[in-house]
């Protein structure tokens, strides 16, 4: 008897369910079983999304930790070998991956060169493997928006999945999106990865999440017009505020696209900047009332708490360096060549790396702005009187270098003129009458230092006009390392590329400190090319192992040289022109299968 009654009862439902179905395919519509399916498709695709993505984050982090534990256990074997053959060799598979994906532009060799169109820059064009990311997460999104959708049934009902479908997915990647904008991003310092390949990766997520609200409203436009025809739809949206608010924010978003392109943000940055954080706050605030109550409404709060956390801990910090003992300050020190030096007097001092960047505010010369700049030195407090001796021909130990590394409370940097904040800092410098301007400062960092060149016997250094003040803390690392014994480092050679001779004196001190570590000339050779020098009287070389050219110099024959008689693994770091770090990367390519040489480059391409 049971039985029968809950079959009745089940027959019954199915019978009321079947009318509903057949009543809303009349009204071209859903039946509710079929929008709760559509629902649930939707929360597991954007599921489907956010684990995909933190798969690729640990597939990543796994070849991090595998890259890592190679280096780390070469420099260990490397200490005390001053031969390692066994490094030299290359890994014939490896290789590969490096030469036709890893290090390869997307087409011939144009990578870091950028792009212009007049006066307009373009923006740079993504490496191999930085295309096949983007493709892969591209392909992801547009599948998962498309999937499942019934397109051979009713057009009201396929519109109606279409715009729940992409307006959920485009809510899901505002999480990712969110996180790889931030300066404090962890996956930098996790997987080794710069902020300038999070930044590329990024600005690609805004564009998805934009064109699939772009989607998510076309969509729902046409289901009005479908429904009522042209002349409500304005009615429409002034009575509901669910789709007036909607359309707010993907108009704030639209916005965002149009003015967050390559030529607007390079030709007018600062207000750039300004505005797309305004644009940002706004499209939030109207997508959060957009979602009131709805299931995607947590991945907005996500998003919120995890800008708030990042904006938070950049003020914390902030504070933290700057705030005290009268805050931090800056002497601006005009140098030859429309150049700038830049010593900061740190409130408290840091654990300086070789490769770290800062951003610096000066109130008085922007007070809302913060640029990025590479740190070429640091002091302690204590190193001050070491400088003045090796300045006096004094020599400075690998010890004296290193045993107050943990205490660096002056870090010095050069800042080329350009327009825009370097160029109001270089007139604010200018009304010095002694040539030295101190001005209060937000330092914010440090950033980066995350690449170490420990491992590699052999070890080649480019750099390019002021590109030089990232690759001088390199050198100064492995020359103190080599004399303490505690690099695998045998050869080192600096390659500096300038215009003119006078550029010389923006490192003038640092590089006399340099010159003057204990056995320096054991590991260390430098090559100088000016490309525009005034006369071949400027063109002379102080030594054997600091040498002076004219002209631009030969990339691939320099590192041809230096391979054939390399030491165990190889590095190459370049920080310079585009064009320059373009030749670099061709000439590790080219090599790759014959020597085990690897390359890194470094640059602010944002």
């Amino acid at each position: 008897m049971y039985t029968v009654i809950v079959a009745s009862l089940a027959g019954l439902a199915l019978a009321e369910e079947a009318a509903r179905a057949s009543e809303a395919k009349q009204r071209n519509e859903d039946s509710p079983a079929q929008k709760t399916a559509a629902a649930v498709d939707n929360y597991r695709f954007a599921k489907y999304t956010l684990y995909t993505l933190a798969s690729l984050v640990f597939c990543l982090f796994v070849y991090r930790v595998v890259i890592h534990s190679v280096r780390y256990i070469r420099t260990l074997t490397c200490l005390n070998n001053d031969t390692q053959r066994y490094f030299k060799m290359p890994s014939l598979a490896f290789g590969a991956v490096k030469q036709h994906l890893l290090y390869a532009p997307l087409f011939r060799r144009r990578h870091n060169r950028e792009l212009h169109l007049g006066i307009f820059r373009l923006g740079y064009i993504p490496t191999r493997f930085q295309s096949l990311f983007l493709a892969g997460v591209i392909t992801m999104n547009v599948t998962l928006s498309v999937w499942g959708i019934e397109w051979n049934g009713t057009r009201a009902a396929a519109l109606s999945h279409l715009r729940n479908r992409t307006g959920v997915l485009s809510v899901v990647n505002m999480v990712p999106l969110i996180v790889l904008a931030g300066r404090n991003n962890p996956l930098i310092a996790l997987l080794n990865i710069s902020f300038d390949n999070f930044n590329l990766v990024h600005r690609w997520f805004g564009r998805i999440v934009v064109l699939q609200g772009l989607a998510h409203t076309i969509a729902e436009v046409m289901n009005i017009v479908d429904k009522s025809g042209w002349q409500t739809l304005q009615i429409a949206f002034q009575k509901s505020q669910i789709l007036m608010t909607g359309l707010v924010a993907i108009a704030a978003m639209v916005a965002i696209l149009l003015q967050a392109s390559a030529a607007l943000r390079h030709a007018f940055y600062e207000a750039f900047l300004h505005i797309h954080i305004a644009l940002v706050i706004l499209s939030t605030v109207f997508l959060w009332k957009h979602l009131k109550n709805t299931h995607p409404q947590k991945y907005l709060l996500a998003m919120i708490i995890i800008w708030v956390v990042e904006r938070l801990t950049r003020f914390a910090v902030l504070l933290y360096r700057n705030i005290g003992r009268g805050g931090t300050k800056a002497e601006l020190e005009l140098l030859p060549g429309d150049a700038c030096r830049v010593t900061l007097r740190m409130v408290r001092p840091w654990t300086f790396q070789p490769g770290q960047y800062v951003f610096i505010s000066v109130p008085s010369v922007g007070l809302w702005t913060s640029h990025p700049f590479s740190l070429a030195w640091s002091n302690s407090d204590s190193d001050g009187n070491k400088n003045q001796d090796s300045e006096k021909g004094y020599q400075v130990s690998a010890d004296d270098i290193l045993s107050s590394s943990n205490n660096k409370s002056t870090m010095s940097l050069i800042i080329r003129r350009r327009s825009g904040f370097t160029e109001k800092l270089f007139r604010r410098a200018e009304r010095s009458t002694t040539g030295i301007t101190t001005v209060s400062v937000f330092v914010e960092g440090p950033y980066g230092g995350h690449s170490v060149l420990h491992s590699y016997g052999t070890v080649m250094i480019f750099a390019g006009g002021v590109g030089i003040t990232h690759q001088v803390p390199y050198v100064r690392d492995l020359v103190a390392g080599y004399a303490s014994g505690t690099v695998a480092a045998r050869k080192v050679v600096l390659v500096w590329v300038i215009q003119s001779p006078e550029h010389l004196e923006w490192i003038r001190p640092w590089m006399t400190t340099i010159l003057a570590m204990d056995k320096r000339r054991d590991i260390l050779r430098i090559q100088l090319f000016v490309t525009r020098p005034r006369s071949t009287k400027e063109i002379h070389s102080p030594s054997a192992t600091v040498q002076m050219f004219p002209g631009k110099p030969n990339v691939d024959t320099l590192i041809e040289m230096e391979s054939e008689n390399q030491i165990g693994a190889m590095g190459v770091s370049v920080c310079g022109t585009g064009g320059l770090s373009d030749d670099v990367r061709a000439a590790v390519r080219r090599r790759q299968g014959v020597r085990n040489i690897d390359f890194l480059e470094q640059g602010f391409s944002w």
